[in-house]
């Protein structure tokens, strides 16, 4: 499971030379494939390369319809460099995503959100989580995003598991997160992957985009 990869294709590079190591039979992406950093047509290529099953993020939705609002001056740069650069086929595969989903695997059901099953937008940070949302979406794991931020909280109906943000932590650990689930065992890992923050801190530089969003690799928030 990853989430908020955020077109910073260093990190993903990262993450899925982990993961092939790791005998991942899928992988899950809850939202956000873009926006932020300089990669957005590369980033989608290497997550279509990898057959990722990707949902819409907010900032994916941005770029598509060319709307900010509602979002702060850094993030609005960003879409709006994002929508003058990113190809049109990629647009249409952002359009073609789901803004939510449920699959089966194994005869269990995980329920993907980029926010909550409330809102799409919506934070759901670790003190938020309850088993309420698992009732109401009707599954065994319910997969979220949007914070950057990881968790796991485990209840008798099943599993929260926010897997954390492959291109920008913010629970300051500046490594890479994602997540591992075992369907048959139940278990889930919260993994970290460093990577070159140097070489895409010094490309959002030279793209022009906000110099902020490089800084803030640096300390993972």
């Amino acid at each position: 499971m990853i989430s908020d990869v955020h077109s910073n294709l260093h990190a993903l590079q990262a993450v899925m030379e982990d993961i092939d190591t790791l005998g991942v039979e899928r992988i899950i992406c809850a939202g956000d494939l873009v926006g932020y950093y300089p990669y957005p047509n590369e980033t989608i290529s290497l997550l279509r390369e990898k057959d990722v099953i990707s949902i819409m993020g907010n900032h994916d939705r941005s770029v598509i319809h060319f709307n900010t609002v509602g979002m702060n001056r850094l993030a609005a740069e960003a879409a709006r460099w994002t929508s003058e650069n990113i190809d049109s086929e990629n647009v249409d595969y952002l359009k073609s995503l789901r803004s939510r989903m449920k699959i089966t695997i194994e005869g269990k059901v995980l329920s993907v959100y980029h926010g909550s099953p409330r809102d799409d937008d919506e934070y759901l940070y670790e003190i938020d989580a309850c088993s309420d949302l698992l009732e109401m979406c009707e599954c065994d794991y319910l997969i979220t995003g949007h914070t950057h931020i990881p968790f796991v909280r485990r209840y008798q109906e099943g599993m929260l598991i926010n897997s954390g943000s492959v291109g920008q932590p913010r629970d300051g650990d500046r490594r890479a997160s994602y997540a591992i689930l075992d369907t048959e065992r139940g278990d889930v890992t919260i993994c970290r992957k460093a990577y070159d923050i140097g070489t895409i801190h010094q490309k959002v530089l030279e793209t022009g985009l906000p110099a902020f969003l490089a800084e803030r690799l640096e300390y993972g928030f």
